[in-house]
């Protein structure tokens, strides 16, 4: 009960429990598209190259999430364009970005006037506190247009997903699609920053589809239901965060790694009796 009275009382609270929800939809919706891929490594690699964009916003006083959307937009456009024309090879372009971007950021970071190392903890590891409204309003707005792309384009979304060449056989565009992609994943990642920071938000956009993607081969149910896990492992997140007063993210991280292993355990009991059901018959 305290809980609740305190999301009614405190502001900060209630948005932290929005952006919760709203991010779980997002990288549930992304993390589909990125597992099924096999793109992992490039979630990683944009999620690192965004601190450059943070660093930078930073040392020139400017708003450091739009400096990390900028800066995350672009290096995964980059990588998709150097990958595609076949200049150099995608896991090696992730590699380079991914360190290029922490180096820039961990520069420009040292290089402004009063640094202090806490000023990166709350974009390292999350500070979901610190989710203002206009964050809100914000991720609210992204997830409508993203809900709304994933109903009306699923199936072409799905083909690049599985087999560019098939798609393209289909008449997809692929280049448009992967790009557009490409941007999703950078606009939701940085936008998602603020709950799991950079170190930890991989584990939102992975975790909850390999759990899913075990009771489920189909795309569409895995991107309806990878939303609802991650949206509802954040919450229970929050809410354990509230009561052990530990970090937000971990306790988002550690949630989704013991339902991860319940969901395993829960197949193959399944399995072995399943097969002594076959065996006594």
């Amino acid at each position: 009960m305290n809980f609740i009275h305190d999301i009614i009382q405190y502001g900060y609270l209630s948005n932290a429990l929005a952006a919760c929800i709203l991010s779980g939809i997002l990288c549930g919706i992304a993390g589909t598209y990125v597992v099924c891929r096999r793109m992992v490594f490039l979630s990683g690699g944009i999620t690192h190259a965004s601190f450059g964009g943070l660093g930078i916003a930073f040392y020139l006083g400017t708003n450091p999430i739009l400096g990390a959307m900028l800066f995350a937009v672009a290096s995964s456009l980059g990588i998709e364009w150097a990958s595609s024309k076949g200049k150099i090879r995608e896991d090696s372009a992730i590699g380079i970005m991914w360190g290029f971007g922490m180096a820039v950021g961990a520069l420009f970071m040292s290089l402004r006037p009063g640094y202090t190392s806490g000023d990166l903890s709350s974009y390292l590891f999350g500070s979901i506190i610190t989710v203002t409204d206009s964050d809100v309003i914000a991720l609210g707005i992204l997830t409508v247009a993203i809900v709304l792309g994933t109903i009306l384009w699923l199936r072409p979304v799905m083909y690049v997903a599985f087999d560019r060449e098939f798609a393209s056989s289909q008449g997809v565009h692929t280049k448009i699609v992967s790009y557009a992609m490409a941007a999703i994943l950078a606009v939701t990642i940085v936008m998602s920053i603020r709950i799991m920071g950079i170190v930890l938000l991989i584990s939102l956009l992975t975790m909850p589809v390999a759990i899913v993607n075990l009771f489920s081969k189909s795309y569409a149910r895995i991107t309806l239901w990878s939303a609802i896990t991650a949206s509802v492992s954040s919450v229970s997140g929050v809410v354990a965060s509230y009561y052990l007063e530990v970090p937000s993210g971990a306790a988002i991280i550690f949630i989704l790694t013991i339902t991860l292993i319940i969901a395993k355990c829960y197949l193959c009991i399944t399995k072995v009796r399943k097969k002594a059901d076959e065996n006594h018959t």
